[in-house]
């Protein structure tokens, strides 16, 4: 009895397409060709032309990807520079904020002692 259910008359044909030595054309290969016409082949002076092209775009994106990474470094330290602006301009605010503070609190004491009735909507303090 047959296990995979293949026809029992069927003979395994020998595989001719793996005959050929390594410096030949794959008989697929050849049929296709045949098929579909002549594959384009670049000759050697194509290739190495090509290979040329390709060193010469890689030195241009590597030029191009450090001069962007210098205008980063450039922009960063601008931000670095403007940050520490911020910094110094928000600690400023902050001292004149507690300054402020602290002239209300005395004008308040001031105020308190001098029995001047103080109102939100009035204007000055």
């Amino acid at each position: 009895m047959n296990p995979y259910h293949f026809y029992s008359g069927y003979a395994p044909q020998q595989m001719d397409y793996l005959d050929y030595h390594y410096n030949q054309y794959n008989p697929y290969m050849q049929q296709l060709e045949h098929e579909h016409g002549e594959f384009e082949r670049q000759p050697p002076q194509n290739i190495e032309r090509r290979v040329r092209e390709l060193e010469r775009q890689n030195e241009r994106q590597v030029q191009e990807l450090t001069r962007q990474n210098q205008e980063i470094g450039r922009i960063n330290r601008e931000i670095n520079r403007i940050n520490q602006e911020i910094i110094r301009l928000n600690r400023n605010d902050e001292r004149h904020t507690r300054r402020l503070n602290r002239l209300n609190q005395r004008l308040r004491s001031v105020e308190n002692r001098l029995n001047i009735p103080f109102t939100a909507t009035e204007d000055g303090f």
